[in-house]
């Protein structure tokens, strides 16, 4: 008792708090979900309807075309820090000048909100053109590269993919900082090895960096995953509550407020709630089987 009671001592309120404000209030969205309360009227339970509510939201047009931006911002926004983050730790990794400054000015965006990243982006993608065009439309004209202005996230086929760009921004340097790190613990005598079996340094990265990588990659998608699938700050610092941008997050926020309807709310957030699962419980998973090994 002395080895692990001044333990379970320490973590029990934690524990607590926990399995209220974060299980218990999951298990009691769930259960709201799944009944017919489509009002705020304190007086009105709600009757339990099972899973009709999550089945009878797929017939709402704009259920469709929130889960359709919702995957296009998150292949976009995955794919794209990935990619700028692995290139940024690549070069750190061959030993650039100055690559504290770098860093740090790599890593100053994370630090800052998804709201104020949202506002000045809301500036930088204005869908302006030609004289009117202000922000990077602007930059364009005056290098007179106006066939590359766009409508931004005002575009309704492409919108949500620039919805991704100041997302990417914002998070590329945090990936770049997990593979920085991925780099730096492959062993030199590994690639040392590489190099005298004939390997060219391409090779060098693509048989025994990049395998080596896996474990980076998987947290780097895992983080990016389940922050793409839930966001909600950027679209409304950005362009609002409009239907060209409109994602789950955005959908729940008008069903509770706007149209106070709590039963619709709380299928589409439970429905954000087992979007994360999907990415995370996989991981943990893995994670763990890796552990046992």
């Amino acid at each position: 008792m002395r080895r692990w009671l001044p333990g379970l001592l320490l973590v029990t309120p934690s524990i607590i708090l926990i399995a209220v404000f974060v299980y218990g209030l999951l298990g009691w969205n769930f259960k709201l979900a799944m009944t017919d309360k489509h009002d705020e009227i304190p007086e009105i339970a709600g009757k339990f309807v099972g899973l009709e509510n999550f089945t009878g939201i797929w017939s709402q047009e704009r259920w469709t075309i929130s889960v359709r931006h919702s995957i296009v911002f998150t292949v976009v926004f995955v794919l794209g820090a990935l990619a700028l983050g692995w290139f940024l730790a690549f070069l750190m990794e061959k030993g650039m000048r100055g690559e504290s400054g770098f860093r740090a000015v790599y890593l100053f965006p994370m630090a800052i909100s998804f709201i104020a990243t949202g506002v000045v982006w809301r500036w930088l993608m204005n869908s302006g053109t030609g004289e009117h065009a202000v922000g990077l439309n602007r930059l364009f004209h005056y290098l007179g590269l106006d066939f590359l202005q766009w409508q931004w996230f005002r575009d309704p086929d492409w919108g949500m993919a620039a919805m991704a760009v100041p997302a990417i921004w914002q998070m590329s340097g945090y990936v770049m900082a997990l593979f920085l790190a991925g780099f730096r613990g492959v062993p030199e005598d590994l690639r040392e090895a590489a190099r005298v079996d004939g390997c060219t340094e391409w090779g060098v990265y693509r048989h025994v960096v990049l395998p080596l990588l896996r474990p980076v990659t998987l947290s780097a998608l895992i983080i990016l995953g389940h922050i793409s699938l839930k966001v909600f700050d950027l679209v409304v610092a950005v362009s609002g509550k409009q239907i060209i941008t409109d994602v789950p997050a955005t959908f729940m926020w008008t069903a509770v407020f706007d149209s106070h309807d709590p039963a619709k709310g709380a299928t589409i957030a439970s429905y954000i709630v087992l979007s994360v699962v999907i990415f995370v419980v996989p991981y943990l998973v893995w994670n763990a089987r890796r552990g046992n090994r």
